[in-house]
């Protein structure tokens, strides 16, 4: 069973195309096919089959899927260690909030494409759906929640400290002047959420729904930077990381409303898949992200 087969399988277990497998791994499309008809032959099993205009796994090629990736893994860990001169390379996929990425993890990616040069970081922003199933397949390799938990027994995360959430709006909204809020006052507002800082958009809904508050105008945005617009332009009020809207509040942009609940916070979460080997890369890209977030936030929870 030759390796570049397995990876091969992976990348069109992944991507559910054969097309797009080519496009990433730099093959022929022809090549990708012969590729999975030589591994099927092998193992005398049917990988994937034909839906409509797509494909997806067969029971085979899902229970093939796990163990692929397992020695994929051990390939890579042994090239690692026997070729210790080798520069890492490659592409670590990951997964994480936009207010983290935008306004806690630059100085990370600096420090990291220094020591590593070869190795192209690929973000996307992060939410809870699909993220378990990601991080199993080796869709994702490593990512960051803004929340208060996650349960899952073959993941593992760090907590690498906290953020506090804060609820804005423009000077001159009708509730700025307004301290303290009660839930009841967000009733009839207009409420402007992120779809990319999805978290804690949930924590603070349940919230609200323990209290018996029903949201009737509630925008989404996928854009935290358009959401901030927005809500300057006196759209609404939203909830925001303190370290994304601080320097607007300083400039009176926009204003802090307390509210009775007091203080609302989540913690920032590094997840990661327990079984899967972590490459060189993704190990010092831990590293500088914890060092990095010891330095720039809390690592206890200030209630």
């Amino acid at each position: 069973m030759e390796i570049r087969h397995l990876r091969t399988f992976k990348a069109v277990a992944t991507l559910l195309s054969f097309n797009k497998a080519a496009q990433e791994l730099h093959y022929a499309q022809s090549s990708i096919s012969a590729q999975i008809q030589a591994l099927e032959e092998e193992l005398n099993v049917r990988l994937f089959d034909r839906l409509g205009r797509g494909i997806v796994l067969t029971e085979a090629g899902a229970r093939l899927f796990p163990y692929a990736q397992k020695m994929l893994d051990l390939s890579e860990e042994t090239l690692s260690d026997i070729s210790e001169m080798r520069e890492p390379a490659g592409t670590l996929t990951i997964r994480v909030p936009e207010s983290l990425a935008t306004y806690r993890l630059p100085h990370v990616v600096r420090r990291f494409h220094m020591k590593f040069p070869k190795v192209r970081l690929a973000f996307t922003t992060c939410a809870h759906e699909g993220l378990q199933t990601d991080l199993r397949k080796g869709v994702t390799d490593l990512a960051f929640l803004l929340t208060d938990g996650i349960q899952a027994a073959d993941l593992a995360s760090d907590v690498l400290g906290f953020e506090q959430i804060r609820m804005v709006a423009s000077p001159d909204h009708p509730l700025a002047g307004k301290s303290p809020l009660q839930a009841k006052d967000f009733e009839d507002q207009t409420l402007l959420l992120s779809k990319a800082d999805c978290s804690y958009r949930r924590i603070f809904e349940q919230i609200l729904k323990e209290q018996n508050i029903h949201l009737d105008h509630i925008h989404m945005f996928q854009s935290v930077a358009a959401l901030k617009a927005c809500v300057m332009a006196g759209l609404g009020l939203t909830i925001l990381p303190e370290v994304s809207i601080s320097h607007d509040v300083e400039e009176n942009r926009l204003v802090s409303l307390p509210w009775e609940e007091g203080s609302f916070e989540v913690a920032i979460l590094m997840i990661w898949y327990k079984d899967r080997w972590l490459s060189p890369s993704l190990q010092a890209f831990m590293a500088l992200t914890r060092d990095e977030m010891k330095q720039a936030c809390p690592t206890e929870s200030v209630e």
